[in-house]
Protein backbone atom coordinates (compact mmCIF):
# COMPACT_ATOMS: atom_id res chain seq x y z
CA UNK A 1 0.00 0.00 0.00
CA UNK A 2 1.17 3.51 -0.77
CA UNK A 3 -0.42 6.95 -0.59
CA UNK A 4 0.67 10.19 -2.23
CA UNK A 5 2.14 12.61 0.30
CA UNK A 6 -0.32 15.35 -0.71
CA UNK A 7 -3.30 13.05 -0.08
CA UNK A 8 -1.86 11.87 3.22
CA UNK A 9 -1.54 15.46 4.44
CA UNK A 10 -5.07 16.48 3.42
CA UNK A 11 -6.63 18.52 6.22
CA UNK A 12 -3.41 18.72 8.23
CA UNK A 13 -2.63 22.32 9.32
CA UNK A 14 0.82 22.99 7.87
CA UNK A 15 3.19 25.89 8.45
CA UNK A 16 5.02 25.43 5.16
CA UNK A 17 4.68 23.96 1.68
CA UNK A 18 4.58 20.28 0.77
CA UNK A 19 7.86 19.75 -1.04
CA UNK A 20 6.53 16.93 -3.27
CA UNK A 21 2.77 16.32 -3.49
CA UNK A 22 3.25 13.20 -5.66
CA UNK A 23 5.78 11.45 -3.43
CA UNK A 24 4.64 7.89 -2.66
CA UNK A 25 4.53 7.09 1.07
CA UNK A 26 4.51 3.42 2.03
CA UNK A 27 3.95 3.68 5.81
CA UNK A 28 3.76 6.03 8.79
CA UNK A 29 6.20 5.92 11.69
CA UNK A 30 6.87 7.94 14.83
CA UNK A 31 9.50 5.52 16.19
CA UNK A 32 12.78 4.94 14.35
CA UNK A 33 12.99 1.43 15.84
CA UNK A 34 10.08 0.31 13.67
CA UNK A 35 10.63 2.57 10.66
CA UNK A 36 10.86 1.00 7.20
CA UNK A 37 12.08 2.63 3.96
CA UNK A 38 9.50 4.82 2.25
CA UNK A 39 7.83 5.91 5.51
CA UNK A 40 6.61 9.31 6.57
CA UNK A 41 8.40 9.91 9.88
CA UNK A 42 6.49 12.11 12.34
CA UNK A 43 8.80 13.71 14.91
CA UNK A 44 6.68 13.89 18.07
CA UNK A 45 7.50 16.23 20.95
CA UNK A 46 8.10 14.34 24.19
CA UNK A 47 8.46 14.97 27.90
CA UNK A 48 11.90 13.31 27.99
CA UNK A 49 13.15 13.31 24.41
CA UNK A 50 12.27 15.36 21.37
CA UNK A 51 11.39 13.39 18.28
CA UNK A 52 13.29 15.91 16.18
CA UNK A 53 16.58 14.57 17.56
CA UNK A 54 15.86 11.32 15.69
CA UNK A 55 15.36 12.94 12.28
CA UNK A 56 18.91 12.12 11.05
CA UNK A 57 18.45 8.48 12.08
CA UNK A 58 15.03 8.36 10.40
CA UNK A 59 16.53 9.60 7.13
CA UNK A 60 19.36 7.07 7.40
CA UNK A 61 16.76 4.32 7.88
CA UNK A 62 15.08 5.35 4.62
CA UNK A 63 12.30 7.76 5.62
CA UNK A 64 10.89 9.33 2.45
CA UNK A 65 9.65 12.44 4.26
CA UNK A 66 9.65 13.96 7.72
CA UNK A 67 6.79 15.83 9.41
CA UNK A 68 8.11 18.09 12.17
CA UNK A 69 7.75 21.47 13.85
CA UNK A 70 10.89 23.02 12.34
CA UNK A 71 12.91 21.82 9.39
CA UNK A 72 16.54 21.30 10.45
CA UNK A 73 17.69 22.37 6.96
CA UNK A 74 16.98 21.62 3.30
CA UNK A 75 15.49 18.23 2.61
CA UNK A 76 12.25 16.23 2.53
CA UNK A 77 10.62 18.12 5.38
CA UNK A 78 7.02 19.20 5.98
CA UNK A 79 6.34 21.47 8.96
CA UNK A 80 3.36 21.79 11.29
CA UNK A 81 2.75 23.59 14.57
CA UNK A 82 1.69 20.42 16.44
CA UNK A 83 3.07 17.09 15.17
CA UNK A 84 0.77 15.15 17.56
CA UNK A 85 -2.34 16.61 15.92
CA UNK A 86 -0.72 15.98 12.54
CA UNK A 87 0.00 12.32 13.38
CA UNK A 88 -3.65 11.76 14.32
CA UNK A 89 -4.90 13.35 11.10
CA UNK A 90 -2.46 11.59 8.74
CA UNK A 91 -3.23 8.29 10.50
CA UNK A 92 -6.94 8.83 9.90
CA UNK A 93 -6.19 9.59 6.23
CA UNK A 94 -3.96 6.52 5.95
CA UNK A 95 -6.64 4.16 7.27
CA UNK A 96 -9.50 5.80 5.39
CA UNK A 97 -11.27 7.40 8.38
CA UNK A 98 -12.71 4.20 9.86
CA UNK A 99 -14.35 6.13 12.70
CA UNK A 100 -16.84 7.55 10.19
CA UNK A 101 -18.03 4.01 9.38
CA UNK A 102 -19.17 3.25 12.95
CA UNK A 103 -21.04 4.85 15.82
CA UNK A 104 -18.34 6.04 18.26
CA UNK A 105 -18.77 6.32 22.02
CA UNK A 106 -16.04 7.78 24.23
CA UNK A 107 -15.93 7.47 28.03
CA UNK A 108 -13.74 9.66 30.21
CA UNK A 109 -13.39 10.23 33.95
CA UNK A 110 -11.09 9.20 36.79
CA UNK A 111 -12.83 6.01 37.89
CA UNK A 112 -15.21 3.62 36.21
CA UNK A 113 -14.09 3.95 32.57
CA UNK A 114 -13.12 0.30 32.15
CA UNK A 115 -16.29 -1.15 33.63
CA UNK A 116 -18.53 1.42 31.91
CA UNK A 117 -17.09 0.77 28.45
CA UNK A 118 -17.41 -2.98 28.98
CA UNK A 119 -21.05 -2.54 30.05
CA UNK A 120 -21.77 -0.37 27.00
CA UNK A 121 -20.31 -3.00 24.68
CA UNK A 122 -22.28 -5.87 26.21
CA UNK A 123 -25.43 -3.76 26.46
CA UNK A 124 -25.39 -2.68 22.81
CA UNK A 125 -24.60 -6.19 21.59
CA UNK A 126 -27.46 -7.60 23.66
CA UNK A 127 -29.99 -4.88 22.85
CA UNK A 128 -29.24 -4.50 19.14
CA UNK A 129 -27.72 -7.83 18.13
CA UNK A 130 -24.68 -6.07 16.60
CA UNK A 131 -20.92 -6.43 16.87
CA UNK A 132 -19.20 -3.78 18.99
CA UNK A 133 -15.50 -2.95 19.25
CA UNK A 134 -13.86 -1.91 22.52
CA UNK A 135 -10.63 -0.02 23.20
CA UNK A 136 -9.54 0.18 26.82
CA UNK A 137 -7.09 -0.28 29.68
CA UNK A 138 -7.50 -4.01 30.16
CA UNK A 139 -8.10 -5.21 26.61
CA UNK A 140 -9.03 -4.29 23.07
CA UNK A 141 -11.90 -6.26 21.56
CA UNK A 142 -12.90 -6.58 17.93
CA UNK A 143 -16.23 -8.25 18.49
CA UNK A 144 -15.17 -11.28 20.52
CA UNK A 145 -11.54 -11.30 19.31
CA UNK A 146 -9.26 -10.00 22.04
CA UNK A 147 -6.08 -8.01 21.43
CA UNK A 148 -3.62 -6.86 24.10
CA UNK A 149 -3.80 -3.31 25.43
CA UNK A 150 -0.69 -1.39 26.52
CA UNK A 151 -2.31 1.88 27.62
CA UNK A 152 -5.80 3.25 28.24
CA UNK A 153 -5.99 5.07 24.90
CA UNK A 154 -3.44 4.02 22.24
CA UNK A 155 -1.31 6.46 20.26
CA UNK A 156 -3.30 7.89 17.35
CA UNK A 157 -1.78 5.62 14.68
CA UNK A 158 -2.55 2.46 16.67
CA UNK A 159 -5.99 3.85 17.53
CA UNK A 160 -6.86 4.37 13.88
CA UNK A 161 -5.49 0.92 13.04
CA UNK A 162 -7.77 -0.66 15.64
CA UNK A 163 -10.78 1.27 14.34
CA UNK A 164 -10.01 0.10 10.80
CA UNK A 165 -9.86 -3.53 11.97
CA UNK A 166 -13.17 -3.07 13.77
CA UNK A 167 -14.92 -1.55 10.77
CA UNK A 168 -13.55 -4.23 8.43
CA UNK A 169 -14.71 -6.95 10.84
CA UNK A 170 -18.28 -5.65 10.68
CA UNK A 171 -18.46 -3.70 13.92
CA UNK A 172 -21.26 -1.15 13.78
CA UNK A 173 -20.26 0.53 17.04
CA UNK A 174 -16.99 1.19 18.85
CA UNK A 175 -16.63 2.26 22.47
CA UNK A 176 -13.37 3.46 23.98
CA UNK A 177 -11.84 4.73 27.18
CA UNK A 178 -10.48 8.21 26.60
CA UNK A 179 -7.79 9.23 29.08
CA UNK A 180 -6.82 12.78 30.00
CA UNK A 181 -3.29 12.09 28.70
CA UNK A 182 -4.71 11.00 25.35
CA UNK A 183 -6.81 14.14 25.07
CA UNK A 184 -3.97 16.52 25.91
CA UNK A 185 -1.72 14.63 23.49
CA UNK A 186 -4.39 14.75 20.77
CA UNK A 187 -4.50 10.98 20.19
CA UNK A 188 -8.22 11.23 19.34
CA UNK A 189 -7.88 14.30 17.10
CA UNK A 190 -9.98 14.04 13.96
CA UNK A 191 -12.54 11.68 15.52
CA UNK A 192 -16.15 12.73 16.04
CA UNK A 193 -17.88 10.85 18.82
CA UNK A 194 -21.59 10.23 18.59
CA UNK A 195 -21.72 10.18 22.40
CA UNK A 196 -19.19 11.28 25.03
CA UNK A 197 -19.72 10.06 28.61
CA UNK A 198 -18.25 11.55 31.80
CA UNK A 199 -18.10 9.35 34.92
CA UNK A 200 -16.45 11.37 37.71
CA UNK A 201 -13.41 13.40 38.66
CA UNK A 202 -11.27 12.57 41.69
CA UNK A 203 -7.59 13.17 42.40
CA UNK A 204 -5.20 11.40 40.06
CA UNK A 205 -2.42 12.21 37.59
CA UNK A 206 -1.47 15.50 39.24
CA UNK A 207 2.14 14.64 38.48
CA UNK A 208 1.16 15.30 34.86
CA UNK A 209 -1.67 17.85 35.04
CA UNK A 210 -0.39 19.66 38.20
CA UNK A 211 -3.80 21.01 39.34
CA UNK A 212 -7.29 19.57 39.58
CA UNK A 213 -8.60 22.33 37.33
CA UNK A 214 -6.04 21.47 34.64
CA UNK A 215 -7.03 17.83 35.03
CA UNK A 216 -10.72 18.73 34.66
CA UNK A 217 -10.08 20.83 31.57
CA UNK A 218 -8.15 17.93 30.02
CA UNK A 219 -11.15 15.63 30.51
CA UNK A 220 -13.42 18.30 29.05
CA UNK A 221 -11.54 18.30 25.76
CA UNK A 222 -13.49 15.18 24.78
CA UNK A 223 -16.76 17.08 24.60
CA UNK A 224 -15.44 19.45 21.93
CA UNK A 225 -15.59 16.53 19.51
CA UNK A 226 -18.95 14.99 20.49
CA UNK A 227 -22.41 15.16 18.95
CA UNK A 228 -23.94 14.47 22.39
CA UNK A 229 -22.57 14.33 25.93
CA UNK A 230 -23.77 12.48 29.04
CA UNK A 231 -22.71 13.78 32.46
CA UNK A 232 -22.84 12.50 36.03
CA UNK A 233 -24.92 15.22 37.67
CA UNK A 234 -23.82 14.14 41.16
CA UNK A 235 -20.21 15.07 40.38
CA UNK A 236 -19.19 18.75 40.63
CA UNK A 237 -17.09 18.47 37.47
CA UNK A 238 -20.08 16.99 35.64
CA UNK A 239 -22.20 19.98 36.61
CA UNK A 240 -19.41 22.34 35.49
CA UNK A 241 -19.16 20.62 32.09
CA UNK A 242 -22.91 20.95 31.73
CA UNK A 243 -22.49 24.73 31.79
CA UNK A 244 -19.60 24.76 29.33
CA UNK A 245 -20.24 22.34 26.49
CA UNK A 246 -21.82 23.37 23.22
CA UNK A 247 -23.30 20.01 22.17
CA UNK A 248 -26.68 18.60 23.37
CA UNK A 249 -26.41 17.09 26.86
CA UNK A 250 -27.92 14.28 28.92
CA UNK A 251 -27.57 13.83 32.69
CA UNK A 252 -27.74 10.91 35.11
CA UNK A 253 -27.88 10.82 38.90
CA UNK A 254 -28.56 8.73 41.98
CA UNK A 255 -30.15 11.53 43.94
CA UNK A 256 -31.07 14.48 41.73
CA UNK A 257 -34.56 14.23 40.27
CA UNK A 258 -33.82 16.92 37.69
CA UNK A 259 -31.46 14.52 35.91
CA UNK A 260 -32.64 12.90 32.68
CA UNK A 261 -31.99 9.45 34.19
CA UNK A 262 -32.10 8.57 37.88
CA UNK A 263 -31.66 5.44 40.00
CA UNK A 264 -34.44 4.73 42.50
CA UNK A 265 -35.13 1.97 45.04
CA UNK A 266 -31.52 0.83 45.08
CA UNK A 267 -30.78 -2.59 46.58
CA UNK A 268 -27.27 -3.94 47.15
CA UNK A 269 -26.43 -7.64 47.36
CA UNK A 270 -23.11 -9.52 47.74
CA UNK A 271 -23.09 -10.53 44.07
CA UNK A 272 -25.27 -7.96 42.29
CA UNK A 273 -27.16 -4.67 42.46
CA UNK A 274 -30.75 -3.80 41.61
CA UNK A 275 -32.44 -0.47 41.02
CA UNK A 276 -35.17 1.21 39.02
CA UNK A 277 -33.93 3.31 36.13
CA UNK A 278 -36.28 6.27 35.81
CA UNK A 279 -36.43 8.69 32.90
CA UNK A 280 -39.33 10.88 31.69
CA UNK A 281 -42.27 8.63 30.88
CA UNK A 282 -40.46 5.34 31.52
CA UNK A 283 -39.30 3.12 34.41
CA UNK A 284 -37.29 -0.07 34.01
CA UNK A 285 -35.95 -2.51 36.61
CA UNK A 286 -32.19 -3.06 36.33
CA UNK A 287 -30.46 -6.20 37.62
CA UNK A 288 -26.68 -5.94 37.23
CA UNK A 289 -24.64 -9.03 38.25
CA UNK A 290 -21.71 -6.93 39.53
CA UNK A 291 -21.57 -5.92 43.24
CA UNK A 292 -20.90 -2.50 44.70
CA UNK A 293 -22.75 0.76 45.19
CA UNK A 294 -20.42 2.51 42.72
CA UNK A 295 -21.49 -0.04 40.10
CA UNK A 296 -24.82 1.78 39.91
CA UNK A 297 -23.07 4.85 38.51
CA UNK A 298 -21.34 2.69 35.89
CA UNK A 299 -24.72 1.22 34.91
CA UNK A 300 -26.32 4.68 34.73
CA UNK A 301 -23.46 5.91 32.54
CA UNK A 302 -23.90 2.93 30.20
CA UNK A 303 -27.68 3.36 30.05
CA UNK A 304 -27.22 7.08 29.32
CA UNK A 305 -25.05 6.26 26.31
CA UNK A 306 -27.71 3.90 24.99
CA UNK A 307 -30.51 6.41 25.56
CA UNK A 308 -28.52 9.11 23.76
CA UNK A 309 -28.45 6.74 20.78
CA UNK A 310 -32.24 6.46 20.88
CA UNK A 311 -32.46 2.86 22.15
CA UNK A 312 -35.45 1.82 24.29
CA UNK A 313 -34.72 1.76 28.03
CA UNK A 314 -36.30 -1.66 28.58
CA UNK A 315 -34.12 -3.21 25.88
CA UNK A 316 -31.03 -1.68 27.45
CA UNK A 317 -31.96 -2.84 30.97
CA UNK A 318 -32.68 -6.37 29.78
CA UNK A 319 -29.28 -6.56 28.09
CA UNK A 320 -27.48 -5.56 31.31
CA UNK A 321 -28.82 -8.63 33.14
CA UNK A 322 -26.21 -10.79 31.43
CA UNK A 323 -23.28 -8.36 31.78
CA UNK A 324 -20.01 -9.78 33.05
CA UNK A 325 -17.46 -8.25 35.33
CA UNK A 326 -14.04 -7.07 34.15
CA UNK A 327 -10.75 -8.68 35.15
CA UNK A 328 -9.26 -6.84 38.10
CA UNK A 329 -12.47 -4.99 38.96
CA UNK A 330 -14.11 -6.45 42.11
CA UNK A 331 -12.70 -9.79 40.96
CA UNK A 332 -13.25 -12.71 43.34
CA UNK A 333 -10.28 -15.11 43.34
CA UNK A 334 -11.36 -18.75 43.78
CA UNK A 335 -9.83 -20.15 46.99
CA UNK A 336 -10.48 -23.22 49.18
CA UNK A 337 -11.20 -21.01 52.17
CA UNK A 338 -13.93 -19.75 54.43
CA UNK A 339 -12.81 -16.20 53.67
CA UNK A 340 -13.01 -14.15 50.45
CA UNK A 341 -10.15 -12.74 48.37
CA UNK A 342 -10.85 -9.80 46.03
CA UNK A 343 -8.56 -8.18 43.45
CA UNK A 344 -9.33 -4.62 42.38
CA UNK A 345 -7.50 -1.96 40.39
CA UNK A 346 -8.30 0.76 42.96
CA UNK A 347 -5.32 3.13 42.85
CA UNK A 348 -6.87 6.46 43.82
CA UNK A 349 -8.32 7.53 47.18
CA UNK A 350 -11.86 7.54 45.79
CA UNK A 351 -11.56 4.15 44.09
CA UNK A 352 -10.03 2.66 47.23
CA UNK A 353 -12.90 4.01 49.32
CA UNK A 354 -15.42 2.56 46.87
CA UNK A 355 -13.99 -0.97 46.88
CA UNK A 356 -13.67 -1.04 50.68
CA UNK A 357 -17.23 0.18 51.20
CA UNK A 358 -18.40 -2.47 48.73
CA UNK A 359 -16.44 -5.20 50.48
CA UNK A 360 -17.74 -4.07 53.88
CA UNK A 361 -21.30 -4.77 52.69
CA UNK A 362 -20.62 -8.51 52.61
CA UNK A 363 -17.87 -8.86 55.24
CA UNK A 364 -19.00 -10.94 58.20
CA UNK A 365 -15.57 -10.89 59.87
CA UNK A 366 -12.65 -8.53 59.35
CA UNK A 367 -11.85 -6.43 56.29
CA UNK A 368 -8.15 -6.73 55.39
CA UNK A 369 -6.80 -4.36 52.76
CA UNK A 370 -3.42 -4.77 51.06
CA UNK A 371 -2.35 -1.77 48.98
CA UNK A 372 0.51 0.43 47.82
CA UNK A 373 1.06 3.55 45.73
CA UNK A 374 2.80 3.91 42.40
CA UNK A 375 6.22 5.50 42.14
CA UNK A 376 6.93 8.52 39.90
CA UNK A 377 3.29 9.53 40.19
CA UNK A 378 1.22 12.01 42.22
CA UNK A 379 2.75 11.91 45.73
CA UNK A 380 -0.04 13.92 47.31
CA UNK A 381 -2.54 11.07 47.03
CA UNK A 382 -0.38 8.64 49.03
CA UNK A 383 -1.27 9.86 52.55
CA UNK A 384 -4.89 10.21 51.39
CA UNK A 385 -4.97 6.53 50.43
CA UNK A 386 -3.38 5.62 53.74
CA UNK A 387 -6.08 7.55 55.59
CA UNK A 388 -8.85 5.82 53.62
CA UNK A 389 -7.57 2.35 54.48
CA UNK A 390 -6.98 3.22 58.13
CA UNK A 391 -10.56 4.47 58.42
CA UNK A 392 -12.31 1.68 56.51
CA UNK A 393 -10.26 -1.51 56.98
CA UNK A 394 -9.70 -3.57 60.12
CA UNK A 395 -6.21 -4.59 59.04
CA UNK A 396 -4.01 -2.62 56.64
CA UNK A 397 -1.11 -4.21 54.79
CA UNK A 398 1.07 -1.48 53.28
CA UNK A 399 3.30 -2.69 50.46
CA UNK A 400 4.58 -1.76 47.00
CA UNK A 401 2.57 -1.15 43.86
CA UNK A 402 4.77 -0.20 40.88
CA UNK A 403 7.66 1.63 42.57
CA UNK A 404 9.20 2.43 39.17
CA UNK A 405 12.33 4.51 39.86
CA UNK A 406 11.47 5.38 43.48
CA UNK A 407 12.56 3.51 46.57
CA UNK A 408 9.63 1.45 47.93
CA UNK A 409 10.45 2.46 51.50
CA UNK A 410 10.11 6.17 50.68
CA UNK A 411 6.72 5.60 49.03
CA UNK A 412 5.53 3.63 52.05
CA UNK A 413 6.58 6.43 54.40
CA UNK A 414 4.41 8.83 52.38
CA UNK A 415 1.48 6.42 52.80
CA UNK A 416 2.04 5.98 56.54
CA UNK A 417 2.01 9.76 57.01
CA UNK A 418 -1.74 9.62 56.41
CA UNK A 419 -2.33 6.85 58.93
CA UNK A 420 -1.80 8.92 62.09
CA UNK A 421 0.99 7.03 63.82
CA UNK A 422 -0.38 3.63 62.86
CA UNK A 423 -0.95 0.98 65.49
CA UNK A 424 1.11 -2.09 64.71
CA UNK A 425 -1.83 -4.33 65.49
CA UNK A 426 -3.79 -2.78 62.61
CA UNK A 427 -1.02 -1.94 60.18
CA UNK A 428 1.54 -4.34 58.76
CA UNK A 429 4.34 -3.06 56.51
CA UNK A 430 5.98 -5.36 53.98
CA UNK A 431 7.60 -3.75 50.89
CA UNK A 432 7.82 -7.05 49.00
CA UNK A 433 4.34 -7.37 47.47
CA UNK A 434 4.27 -11.17 46.92
CA UNK A 435 5.43 -11.67 50.51
CA UNK A 436 2.85 -9.13 51.71
CA UNK A 437 0.11 -11.05 49.90
CA UNK A 438 1.19 -14.30 51.55
CA UNK A 439 1.18 -12.58 54.95
CA UNK A 440 -2.35 -11.24 54.37
CA UNK A 441 -3.61 -14.68 53.32
CA UNK A 442 -2.05 -16.18 56.45
CA UNK A 443 -4.17 -13.82 58.57
CA UNK A 444 -7.46 -14.81 56.94
CA UNK A 445 -10.18 -16.31 59.12
CA UNK A 446 -13.71 -17.48 58.36
CA UNK A 447 -15.91 -14.55 57.32
CA UNK A 448 -13.00 -12.22 56.51
CA UNK A 449 -12.61 -10.38 53.20
CA UNK A 450 -9.09 -9.69 51.91
CA UNK A 451 -8.84 -6.93 49.29
CA UNK A 452 -5.70 -6.84 47.13
CA UNK A 453 -5.89 -3.29 45.80
CA UNK A 454 -3.96 -1.44 43.13
CA UNK A 455 -2.75 -3.94 40.56
CA UNK A 456 -6.08 -5.22 39.25
CA UNK A 457 -5.63 -6.62 35.73
CA UNK A 458 -1.87 -5.98 35.68
CA UNK A 459 0.40 -9.00 35.62
CA UNK A 460 3.77 -7.27 36.05
CA UNK A 461 5.47 -5.05 38.60
CA UNK A 462 7.75 -2.24 37.41
CA UNK A 463 10.93 -1.75 39.47
CA UNK A 464 13.78 0.49 38.28
CA UNK A 465 12.66 0.36 34.67
CA UNK A 466 12.21 -3.42 34.57
CA UNK A 467 8.79 -5.11 34.43
CA UNK A 468 8.87 -8.33 36.43
CA UNK A 469 6.13 -10.96 36.03
CA UNK A 470 3.70 -10.79 38.94
CA UNK A 471 0.12 -12.02 38.71
CA UNK A 472 -1.63 -11.79 42.05
CA UNK A 473 -3.97 -14.63 41.08
CA UNK A 474 -0.97 -16.92 40.65
CA UNK A 475 0.49 -15.84 43.99
CA UNK A 476 -2.80 -16.70 45.73
CA UNK A 477 -3.04 -20.06 43.94
CA UNK A 478 0.57 -20.96 44.76
CA UNK A 479 0.02 -20.05 48.41
CA UNK A 480 -2.90 -22.45 48.78
CA UNK A 481 -1.16 -25.16 46.76
CA UNK A 482 1.77 -25.07 49.19
CA UNK A 483 -0.62 -25.04 52.15
CA UNK A 484 -2.32 -28.13 50.76
CA UNK A 485 1.03 -29.90 50.33
CA UNK A 486 1.99 -29.01 53.88
CA UNK A 487 -1.35 -30.30 55.15
CA UNK A 488 -0.82 -33.59 53.33
CA UNK A 489 2.56 -34.02 54.97
CA UNK A 490 1.42 -33.11 58.49
CA UNK A 491 -2.22 -34.15 58.46
CA UNK A 492 -3.19 -30.73 59.84
CA UNK A 493 -5.85 -28.46 58.35
CA UNK A 494 -4.54 -24.99 57.60
CA UNK A 495 -6.35 -22.11 59.30
CA UNK A 496 -9.20 -20.72 57.24
CA UNK A 497 -9.18 -23.64 54.81
CA UNK A 498 -12.27 -25.81 54.43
Amino acid sequence: MSVKLGDLLAGVPLTGEIFDQELEITSISYDTRTLVPGALFVALPGSREEGETYIPQALEEGAAAVLCRKAPGPGPFVTTADPRVALALVSANWFGHPGREMILIGVTGTNGKTTTTSLIKEMLEGALGVQVGLIGTVRNLIGHRELPASRTTPESYELQSLLRQMADAGCTHAVMEVSSHALVQHRTAGLEFDVGVFTNLTQDHLDYHHTMEDYRRAKGMLFRQCRQAAFNLDDPAGRKFLEEVACPTFTYSENKDQANLTAKNIRLFPGHVEFEAVCPGQISRVHLPIPGGFTIYNALAALSAGLCLGIDLNRLSAALRSAKGVKGRVEVVPTPTAYTVLIDYAHTPNALENILLTARDFTAGRLICLFGCGGDRDRSKRPQMGAVVKDLADVAVVTSDNPRTEEPGAIIQDVLAGMDSPDGARVHVEPDRPQAIRWALEQGKAGDVIVLAGKGHETTQEIQGVCYPMDEREIVQEYFAKRAQRRERTGNLAAGVV
